[in-house]
C-alpha cells in the first residue's frame, strides 16, 4: 500500500536552480568581491556535482586554475554559502519562484488521502523551508511529516543515504513509498535507497538518464496544460499526474 510520497526540492517542486541558485550564487560571489560569474550555460556543467559547496569547490578546482586559493578556502566556501542562502531566500520571500505544475494539487490531494509527504534533497533546511512557505502556504513546511536537508548525512546525492535517513525517520519501508525526482543524481540516490521514482525534467536534465524510472514527464499537469510522457513505456501519453494514476502505474 502507498502511504508516502517523498520529493526532491530543487527542479522537481520548483525550478529553483536556474532562476533562483544561480542568481543568488552570483550575488554573493559579488558581495565577497570574486571576480566569478555562474551564466545559464556554465551552471548546467556544474549541476553535476551536487551541494553547494561542493558545487563551488569543484568550480574552482576545474574552471579557475588561475584562482589562488586562501589558507583558510573551506571557511570562505562555508561563508559564500551561508551569503548564497540569504540571497536566495530574499528572492523567495519576494515571490520569485513557483512552484512547477501540478505540484501544489498533487500535494494538496495526498493530504486529504492521508498520505504522509516528506523532503528529501541535498539543499539546506533555510532553503527548503522558505520555499515551502512562499511558494506553497504559510504552514506548507508544516504538510511535511519529514525535511531530510542539508548535510544531515555525509554523502550528498547520488549516494542513497538522505533516503535512508528519510525513510528511517518516516518508519516505512521503501515499498510504502514514491519518490519524486528531477535528475540523474536524484533517482541514483532513490533507486539506491530501493524507492519507486517518478521523474519530472527540467531545462537542465531533459537527457539525463533516468533507467529504472516508473515514468519520465515534462511535470505533473494541471487542467488544460496536461503533463507529456517521455519515456519509452509510455511516450505520447498526456494527462494530470493524481493518486489513482500513481496506483495504476505502481500496478
Amino acid at each position: 500500500m502507498l502511504k508516502a510520497l517523498i520529493f526532491d526540492v530543487d527542479g522537481t517542486l520548483a525550478d529553483t536552480e536556474r532562476d533562483g541558485h544561480r542568481p543568488a550564487f552570483n550575488a554573493a560571489f559579488r558581495e565577497y568581491g570574486l571576480d566569478w560569474d555562474w551564466d545559464v550555460a556554465l551552471y548546467g556543467q556544474l549541476l553535476a556535482v551536487t551541494g553547494g559547496k561542493e558545487r563551488m569547490k569543484y568550480y574552482v578546482d576545474r574552471f579557475r586554475p588561475d584562482y589562488a586559493k586562501p589558507a583558510d578556502f573551506d571557511a570562505l566556501v562555508a561563508a559564500l554559502h551561508q551569503a548564497k542562502t540569504r540571497h536566495y531566500t530574499r528572492m523567495l520571500a519576494a515571490g520569485g519562484i513557483p512552484l512547477r505544475p501540478g505540484v501544489r494539487r498533487l500535494l494538496t490531494q495526498a493530504r486529504a488521502a492521508g498520505l504522509t509527504l516528506a523532503v528529501a534533497t541535498t539543499t539546506t533546511p533555510d532553503n527548503v523551508t522558505a520555499l515551502l512557505r512562499h511558494s506553497l502556504a504559510e504552514d506548507g513546511p508544516d504538510w511535511f511529516a519529514v525535511i531530510a536537508a542539508g548535510d544531515i548525512v555525509p554523502a550528498k546525492k547520488p549516494a542513497p543515504d538522505i533516503y535512508v535517513w528519510a525513510l528511517r525517520k518516516l518508519g516505512l519501508e521503501p515499498e510504502e513509498c514514491l519518490a519524486f525526482e528531477d535528475s540523474r543524481n536524484g533517482i541514483r540516490a532513490s533507486l539506491g535507497a530501493g524507492l519507486r521514482t517518478l521523474i519530472t525534467v527540467n531545462d537542465y536534465t531533459r537527457e539525463d538518464d533516468f533507467s529504472g524510472a516508473l515514468a519520465v514527464l515534462s511535470d505533473l499537469g494541471e487542467p488544460g496544460a496536461p503533463y507529456q510522457r517521455l519515456d519509452a513505456g509510455g511516450a505520447g501519453e498526456q494527462g494530470l499526474v493524481d493518486l489513482p494514476r500513481i496506483r495504476d502505474w505502481l500496478g
